[in-house]
């Protein structure tokens, strides 16, 4: 087997980036590609800064174990396997389970800083940004942070407002230049998974030969 092929997936939150995963997820193997999401490199609570009102801040990039998603992803190129606890979203219903990442022909990584984050970028052979209005992200984050975390809206609207749409605008947005695709998720992405499909099985086939 060659070098497995390096995928960066980014966008804001909102913008679909894990229903795009979960797509590929439903039509390729674990064997064909790795999924490597950031959100399982958060810091624990304790230690996030906080903003003027003592609220903790999750969308920093210095919010993130960056060396361990750096030095995971460089295990993964180099054939091992990765393990580590999944992460929760502080939420007390739920209980964390070893996630368990194997090396193979292609790799995504998916995460807000996956383009901010030099030493990844360098990395990659691909670059993903998935775009998106701005009310519908915000729409689709107060859905599932109310479905999946157990957020309170107050909670997730000033988050949003103080946390979510600052950091976008000054570190997550600007890395859409350097993405070698731009999908537009304003209503689905199925014309965008029936456009890297091919690319993907053409590029595992090229991997195992």
């Amino acid at each position: 087997m060659q070098k497995p092929y390096l995928i960066g997936v980014t966008g804001g939150s909102g913008s679909g980036k894990t229903t795009f995963i979960n797509k590929l997820k439903d039509i390729f193997s674990e064997e064909q590609i790795c999924f490597l999401s950031m959100d399982n490199y958060y810091k624990p609570r304790e230690i996030q800064e906080k903003d003027e009102n003592n609220e903790y801040h999750f969308d920093l990039p210095s919010s993130f174990k960056r060396k361990d998603f750096a030095r995971d992803v460089k295990k993964l190129m180099n054939g091992e396997v990765v393990r580590l606890m999944e992460y929760t979203f502080n939420n007390p219903l739920a209980s964390a389970r070893e996630v368990v990442y194997r090396p193979a022909s292609i790799i995504i990584v998916e995460g807000i800083y996956v383009l901010y984050f030099e030493e990844i970028v360098k990395l990659l052979d691909l670059r993903i940004y998935l775009d998106a209005h701005e009310h519908l992200k915000l729409i689709r984050r107060i859905k599932r942070d109310a479905e999946e975390r157990n957020y309170p809206l107050e909670d997730v609207l000033y988050r949003y407002e103080k946390h979510v749409f600052p950091t976008f605008k000054k570190y997550i947005e600007p890395t859409k230049f350097q993405a070698d695709i731009i999908i537009n998720n304003n209503e689905n992405l199925d014309g965008a998974i029936k456009m890297v499909m091919p690319f993907l099985e053409n590029k595992i086939n090229k991997q195992l030969k």
